[in-house]
């Protein structure tokens, strides 16, 4: 399997890093990463798919290598989405987006609002903001499975995460899920990434930044203006793939996702979770490769 290259790049003034797999010129496959991760968590994945495509995974903005500013505004969607979007313009052309967990938010802010630069749009366990802020507000099973966002948000949760050595963030980080995969060799290169000056702070603003509002369990809230479906729709052909075992986002939350994205192809798989792209790198790869085949006949 090929090995990572890394590369810096300014967007809009600000400094960038990626990981990149396969050969320039070949289809590009933009690859988003969640929390707590970084570019090096598609190294899996990517490596099974650079024979034919030109796989390219950034340090997201408060992540890894890339610029991480104090202020918690620098973190809205907007933002987020400003950035991807200036990346994918120096790669000339529409590309495939790709995104897991937080990935995933700012893969659907692409498609959604920038339609003009995504050609296909493929979720692994992540969630469309409407149907999501829906399950958030109900105060049902997912509101309670989304209480660690509450934490999160509250100040100085990034020192209780980083004590005795990142234990907090271990324990958030497995939330009663298979992290066989994540070996001694593998976790310090998390932990590397992790200590970088500011970033913790930096990869939770994500959470305090976002405008979406968690019910308490068993009290829904009645306040959560409505959105618009039609200001939400991804218009580009759209592969979802979910691990069933997902205990930090539940199958509610992808109910209904057809109303916001009319060409829809889902895919479960048993046995894996949250963490599906480590744990099965060569099924995830392979309905990637078979979808988006299918989308060039």
């Amino acid at each position: 399997m090929q090995d990572a290259r890394s590369r810096f790049i300014d967007l809009n003034g600000h400094p960038f890093h990626y990981l990149e797999w396969g050969r320039e010129g070949a289809p590009v496959l933009l690859f988003l990463h969640g929390f707590p991760e970084y570019s090096g968590a598609w190294s899996e994945v990517a490596t099974r798919l650079a024979e034919s495509c030109h796989c390219i995974a950034p340090d997201q903005r408060g992540f890894g290598q890339s610029w991480a500013p104090p202020e918690i505004e620098a973190y809205e969607m907007r933002e987020l989405v400003g950035d991807m979007a200036a990346l994918i313009g120096t790669l000339g052309d529409k590309v495939t987006v790709i995104g897991h967990d937080w990935g995933a938010a700012v893969a659907y802010g692409l498609a959604m609002f920038r339609p003009e630069l995504v050609s296909r749009l493929i979720i692994i366990n992540g969630v469309h903001p409407g149907p999501f802020q829906r399950e958030l507000a109900a105060g049902g099973a997912q509101t309670s499975a989304s209480q660690y966002i509450r934490f999160l948000r509250a100040e100085g949760s990034e020192d209780k995460l980083s004590a005795d050595d990142f234990g907090g963030l271990m324990k958030l980080f497995s939330a009663k899920m298979d992290l066989s995969w994540l070996t001694p060799e593998r976790l310090k290169l998390y932990k590397a990434e992790w200590s970088r000056p500011g970033r913790l702070k930096a990869m939770i603003n994500w959470y305090r930044a976002s405008p979406l509002k968690v019910a308490s369990p068993g009290e829904p809230l009645s306040d959560v203006p409505a959105l618009r479906k039609d200001r939400l729709q991804v218009r580009c052909p759209h592969l979802l793939i979910w691990g069933d075992e997902d205990t930090a986002l539940l199958p509610a939350c992808i109910e209904g996702l057809g109303e916001y994205a009319a060409d829809l192809t889902v895919e479960h798989v048993a046995g894996a979770d949250h963490w599906i792209c480590h744990q099965k790198p060569d099924l995830v790869a392979g309905l990637i490769r078979s979808w988006l085949d299918k989308a060039d006949e």
